[in-house]
């Protein structure tokens, strides 16, 4: 690896570094006061984001990108409104840095409590979109961690631009220049130097398709907070209010394809499969969702629709697009033991008026977010009242599902003492 990469590198890592220990001592109307000013840039020059953000656009139709990809890349006028919009939303929130929590006496006389704290440096890795730069940045920043933001190579132009009027904001305030810092290299390897940095970084967000976090993950010795599959499934359960059931269920697989929380398995009681099922396949069929199905559920539909077999592999699956699996089966126990092994603990719904069993599932079911006669598509930071979301962690350990500003930050015990000493 060339030797000026990693020159470059340890720069950008000391600097990150210097930077979180201003971070600790910044009240939240200073980080406030540099979120105002990032957006206040933001709007100041959004045509000028909008030309760094063509020349993107253009080379990756160039270079036979697909149009679902430049969507992605896209910057208009009215997104990067809603760019700026958000990290307004930024300021509105309630600062976790510094909160004192759980403060209990102790038969010594010492008092014992939590307090929470930043992280320390984060560094984020992402693709194509390039309003996660500024995500990412004001979350960082409102939860007190210093960042170090690597972009994809498609976004270079627009992320460098972001970084301009980062640095421009920043140089404003009595934070340091560099508490949000934007890789300025296109060197692939600049990744591998950034997943093992201990002595720079504390945690690592990877923001991207499963090739980019399955990578990150298996060369990480930093830690790394991630989800590598949204294989969330839905359970329609013998005590269900039947059209309840077909309206979440519409909502948990069409209002949207793409995201990670969309619904992608959907598994059926026996005792009210072929009443539910043919209810559902008709606005399948009507939204021309391809239905992926096992025996039984074959025979229930196929006279009516356009069913096929599912595979072993479909169990296992992430679609991301306008196709569903589709297994009936025979109780709760079954379903939650399908769940736990063919899902990616991700987000998991049962639709049921039976107390026991909706409790059951709460408990049992091992994923990151699980719900009760509701649209999975609601696993999303906004819709929790976190404000705004650096991505949903599949891991048990410290943040588990949404991340947002509480999830950015750890605790340490702090004690409150009156002289008391050990015997």
């Amino acid at each position: 690896m060339a030797q000026t990469l990693q020159n470059y590198w340890d720069q950008v890592g000391q600097q990150a570094r210097a930077a979180s220990r201003d971070l600790l001592r910044a009240s939240t109307a200073e980080k406030n006061r540099a979120l105002q000013l990032i957006h206040d840039e933001i709007m100041a020059h959004i045509d000028q984001i909008m030309v760094e953000n063509q020349k993107d656009c253009d080379a990756a139709r160039a270079n036979g990108l697909a149009e679902a990809f430049i969507d992605r890349l896209l910057l208009d006028d009215a997104r990067i409104r809603s760019m700026a919009s958000g990290v307004l939303d930024m300021i509105a929130l309630p600062d976790p840095v510094g909160e004192v929590t759980d403060v209990k006496p102790r038969p010594s006389g010492i008092m014992v409590g939590k307090m929470r704290v930043p992280l320390g440096v984060i560094g984020i890795i992402y693709e194509s979109r390039p309003n996660v730069t500024i995500d990412a940045a004001a979350l960082c920043l409102k939860s007190g961690n210093a960042a170090i933001l690597r972009g994809g190579s498609d976004a270079f132009y627009t992320n460098q631009y972001l970084a301009t009027l980062l640095s421009q904001a920043l140089a404003d305030t009595a934070l340091s220049e560099h508490s949000v810092q934007i890789v300025a290299t296109k060197d692939r390897n600049i990744v591998d130097l950034m997943v093992t940095a201990k002595d720079y970084i504390d945690v690592i967000i990877p923001r991207g398709g499963n090739s980019l976090v399955a990578r990150i993950n298996d060369q990480a010795t930093v830690p790394v907070i991630k989800h590598l599959d949204g294989i969330c499934h839905t359970f329609v359960d013998e005590f269900a209010n039947i059209d309840l059931a077909v309206k979440v269920v519409d909502n948990a697989k069409t209002q949207r394809y793409a995201p990670c929380n969309a619904l992608e398995t959907l598994l059926v009681h026996e005792k009210v499969a072929a009443e539910f099922l043919p209810k559902i396949a008709a606005i399948f069929t009507t939204k021309m969702v391809e239905m992926r199905s096992c025996d039984q559920t074959y025979e229930i539909l196929s006279a009516d629709f356009n069913v096929t077999h599912a595979t072993e592999s479909d169990w296992r699956t992430e679609y991301l697009a306008p196709i569903v699996s589709i297994k009936v089966v025979k109780d709760l126990d079954q379903a939650i033991t399908h769940i736990n092994h063919y899902g990616s603990h991700h987000t998991d719904v049962i639709i049921s008026e039976h107390y026991t069993h909706t409790t059951t599932f709460l408990r049992l079911v091992d994923s990151a977010c699980v719900m009760v006669n509701a649209s999975s598509r609601f696993c999303d930071g906004f819709e929790f009242g976190l404000g705004a979301e650096i991505g949903i962690s599949t891991d048990k350990i410290h943040a588990r599902g949404p991340v947002g500003l509480e999830g950015l930050t750890s605790q340490k015990y702090v004690v409150l003492g009156h002289g008391e000493i050990r015997s």
